[in-house]
Order: C-alpha cells, then structure tokens, then sequence
C-alpha cells in the first residue's frame, strides 16, 4: 500500500508541475550553432514530412540568426553526374584539379598561379640525376607529378623542385596503371595537355613550351617529340627530321601499312613519351584496360580517339629527345623458371598486346554487328 500511495502522489506532483510551465518548443529555441544548426533544422523538419512531399516550412534558426522561409522539395536531378542525382546543381562539382593548396588563411587565396600544362613521369630513385635533368626543362607552367614504383619518394626531397611536386608511391606499378587510376580526365580536367612520359629519357635538345607552341601550331591533339636517329628507334614514324618543325607520316618497310593513313606510316605515336591534349586523353583514359598495365598495343589505337587521326596525330622533330633505353621497370620483376626478370616483364608486355588487340576487334565487331541488328 505504501509503494502504491507513493507513485500515486508523483504522478499528481508531476501533473501538477506540467500546469504550472507553458509548453516548449524546440522551434521557439534560438539554440547554439555548435548544438544545432539551421541545416540540422531543416533535414528533421523535412524527414518528417516524407520525402515526396512539398511544403512550405518556417525556419527561424539560420547561419545569421534571421528567420527565412525556404520551399523543400524532394531533388532529382538526372542531368548530374551519376550518384549526385539528389544534390542540387549549384554544389556540384564534378571535376577536381591537382593544385596543392594551403591549410590557412582564405581558399580563394590559395593559387598565385595555375598551371595549365602536367607533366608525368614514372620513376626510380637511381633514375634521380636524369629526371632532374628533364623537369628542369619544364616551367612554371607545368604541374610535376611523380610516380613512384621504388617506393622511394622522401629521398627526392634533395631537389628544390620535388618539395613542389607531387608524389605517389605504388610498389612495381607501371605508368599506365598509374594513370588509370590517379589520371582521370576529371582530375586533370583543368590542363590543356598531359605529358606521360618514361625516366629513360634525353632532354639536352628539348624545350617544354616551345613543343607547346608547336603543337598548338599543327593542331596536334596526340604528339610526341622526335627520337634521335641513332638511338633505340622501333619505328620510323618516331625518328627525328632534321629539316622539318613536325611530321605526321611516314613510310615503313614494306606490308607494314596497309593504307598510308594508318599506324605505323600515320597517326602513330609511341607510348614511351606521349602528350595528349584534355580532350584526347579523356578518351585514351577510357580506352586503357584495368589489367593490361604495360600498354603494348595502345599506341596503335590511339587514332580511335581523334579524327582525321593522320592530321592530328604527329610527331614534333625540332625539338627532340633521346630514349637511353633503361630496363630499370624490367629489373622490378620476378624471376620465374630460371629466367631474369627482365625477361618475365617482357613476355608479359607481348601477351598484353595480343589480349588488347583481341579485346579490341571483339568489341568492335559487337558492336557494329548490333548496330546492324537494330537497323533492320
């Protein structure tokens, strides 16, 4: 009896206090933005009217503390980038840019400049004195970014120019891995050409913004500068002339082209030092295949990507290079049945240009045959 009497006295008591206070509100509440803010506001006022719903909702707490009246409506917008559907337009931002920026003061203080070139190089640390060498010749205009299959990255901190650039560290990785996946045309969305280049590579003849010029000039979307002569030439496509600014045709030994417009005698660059405009690398992004990461093959589709492909497609020769032809990328691969390291990466390189080849007639051929199923 007495438990009884007692909870019957709390809750007169209790009905009794609730009398004597009028009734609060969270909305009559001017609280702190640290505890709940005007955005908080208005997600709890509008999960509770149903996300289909409309509504117009009176939102006394803003950032400046004055009220406002804001319409909520569900937001669908396909015209975004797939998964930004529910943001409003006005937000998104679709694309990214490498510009390193500082931790204080205002964001819109932060660039002094912007780059509007990058340049890529995949490298070892024993290649240090040679890549030195060659991003010298690149201005201020250029965005440095260095690919690391060495693990080694603190080390180049002995040159001025590395404590600027940017660094990324992935064990035995190729430069076309690398791109695949730090590359996206949306991250370099802000440069008017890419520069992807190996670290073997002889620069004493080469100027970075002369080559632009150049490019600009003869409407090169895919370029590269010329080889030296004497010097690990594959193909005569990529050899220097020395009595030309660009050339974007050649001829080759006999039955290697079918039709003069076509790789190897045109619209051919090799993938030891390519530059593409934003454009075209936006496509060649697309065309590179997650596992196939040597890039043999690649250079022979390239065409696909622009068009008239033997027009814009060429080769810069007054301003040259030199390919020393380094194995270092070879000497990071494993030794299998007895055979050197070098010789298992290089087997790898030819198996991929034959799995490219044949992915790339089979998806061609899917194609066209669909098309031709849908016209009839």
């Amino acid at each position: 009896m007495r438990l009884i009497v007692t909870a019957f006295v709390g809750v007169v008591f209790g009905f009794l206090i609730g009398l004597c206070f009028p009734k609060l509100s969270l909305t009559k509440f001017s609280l702190s933005t640290s505890i709940f803010t005007a955005i908080d506001f208005k997600y709890t006022e509008y999960t509770k009217l149903g996300p289909s719903s409309s509504t117009r909702v009176s939102h006394p707490v803003v950032n400046n503390g004055s009220s406002a009246n804001v319409t909520l409506k569900k937001i669908w917008v396909p015209s975004n980038p797939r998964g930004a559907e529910r943001l409003p337009p006005g937000i998104v931002r679709a694309e990214s840019d490498l510009y390193l920026r500082r931790l204080w003061g205002k964001p819109s203080e932060d660039l002094t400049s912007k780059p509007k070139y990058l340049v890529t190089f995949t490298v070892g640390y024993d290649q240090r004195k040679n890549i030195d060498a060659a991003v010298k010749k690149f201005s201020g205009n250029f965005t440095i970014l260095l690919f690391h299959y060495d693990g080694r990255t603190t080390e180049w901190d002995e040159f001025e120019w590395s404590k600027k650039a940017i660094h990324v560290s992935v064990r035995r990785q190729t430069k076309w891995w690398y791109a695949k996946r730090f590359l996206h045309p949306d991250i370099v969305a802000t440069y008017d050409y890419i520069f992807i280049w190996d670290e073997d590579l002889g620069v004493e003849h080469f100027n970075a913004e002369e080559y632009i010029k150049l490019v600009r000039k003869h409407g090169l979307e895919i370029s590269q500068p010329g080889l030296e002569p004497n010097k690990g030439l594959t193909w005569q496509m990529t050899k220097r002339r020395g009595d030309h600014e660009v050339h974007k045709e050649t001829e080759e030994k006999p039955g290697w082209c079918n039709h003069p417009h076509v790789p190897p005698c045109a619209a051919f660059v090799e993938i030891m030092a390519p530059v593409f405009s934003r454009d075209a690398w936006r496509c060649v992004w697309h065309m590179i295949q997650n596992d196939l990461v040597h890039g043999w093959g690649l250079d022979f589709a390239l065409r696909k990507c622009v068009e008239p492909a033997h027009e814009k497609i060429g080769v810069v020769d007054s301003q040259w290079i030199v390919h020393q032809s380094v194995p270092s990328l070879g000497n990071q691969g494993e030794s299998l049945d007895g055979k050197a390291p070098w010789k298992g990466v290089r087997e790898r390189c030819k198996k991929e240009w034959s799995i490219f080849q044949t992915r790339l007639s089979r998806a061609e051929k899917a194609y066209l045959k669909e098309i031709n199923s849908t016209s009839h």
